[in-house]
């Protein structure tokens, strides 16, 4: 029989790996059947050792419970991004091509979107900067397009909101402020060709 502290630490390791918000009754389906009351004890203690308070935060944990589409996920602190930016740009992670953020930038608002959709906006072949990206792990392959051929399908990952300091996609800045907040980590100079992208709501994730 499993205790209360290693549900509570398994719950934990969900909920910080997990890449989307999980919703309780999923989380719950780990254990067997007989030892769900315990488990919804040992979740509730996680959830609420990590809420935030009235400010965003916890003033003792860098990270911090998000609920969003229906479940909830670890996110870092709001008020700490700076601090996240500043340590990526010194390790060097924050040094992309101004193809590889054009790209990224493409999946981030469209996502999930195929190769060939990308490809489409930008006017040019970018499956090497996509298998670039998949390596940094920026991206990931979300499931594959119900169309001819099944292309795969791609998304964002919990690293790419970490490489630019943001708690969910629904910090994505405007479109028309794109180029000064995320050209600006990119080593070339940004291109002419406008990224041809169409100003829809991202999903939260």
């Amino acid at each position: 029989m499993t205790d209360a502290a290693e549900m509570e630490a398994v719950f934990e390791a969900l909920l910080f790996a997990s890449p989307d918000p999980q919703p309780e009754e999923k989380l719950l389906e780990v254990f067997p059947e007989q030892d769900r009351e315990r488990a919804m004890e040992a979740l509730q203690a996680v959830l609420d050792r990590y809420r935030p308070d009235d400010t965003g935060g916890s003033p003792d944990r860098g990270i911090v419970l998000d609920r969003a589409g229906g479940g909830y996920r670890l996110v870092t602190r709001s008020d700490l991004h700076p601090y996240l930016r500043r340590f990526f740009e010194v390790a060097g992670r924050s040094r992309l091509s101004t193809a590889a953020v054009e790209t990224l930038a493409i999946v981030a608002y469209r996502q999930p979107v195929t190769s060939p959709e990308i490809q489409e906006l930008r006017g040019r072949n970018s499956s090497g900067v996509l298998k670039t990206l998949l390596e940094r792990r920026l991206i990931r392959i979300s499931g594959r397009k119900e169309v001819v051929g099944s292309p795969f399908l791609y998304a964002t990952t919990r690293d790419f909101l970490l490489h630019f300091g943001l708690r969910s996609l629904s910090e994505l800045p405007p479109l028309e402020e794109f180029e000064e907040t995320f050209l600006a980590a990119a080593e070339e100079e940004p291109t002419q060709a406008a990224i041809a992208l169409a100003p829809v709501e991202p999903d939260d994730g």
